[in-house]
């Protein structure tokens, strides 16, 4: 069963966030600097972490994990936006004009 995850991160050394944000890319959705939303099974959740464990220093970055619950329930149903909308990130896809 696949949950959402709210995940959030501060990063001290400017090397480790571009490194924790190229792997979080590859697990969910940015929603706001350092701050993504990832449906994610459990081994999923397991093989993001071991990812992550390696680049951090704990004495210095943090990473907060929220299970929001399952995709199908309330998931999306808790988060809740103020101000500027949600923006997809730009693509750098080819057009050709």
């Amino acid at each position: 069963m696949r949950n959402v995850h709210l995940i959030a991160y501060d990063i001290c050394d400017p090397k480790r966030y571009r490194q924790v944000y190229r792997a979080m890319c590859g697990h969910g959705d940015p929603l706001q600097y350092s701050v993504f939303r990832c449906e994610l099974s459990e081994t999923e959740l397991l093989g993001l972490k071991e990812t992550l464990w390696p680049v951090l220093n704990l004495a210095e970055d943090r990473v907060m994990i929220v299970n929001l619950g399952p995709v199908e329930g309330r998931g999306d149903e808790c988060i809740e936006f103020w101000g500027a909308p949600c923006v997809e990130p730009q693509t750098n896809d080819a057009r050709i004009v």
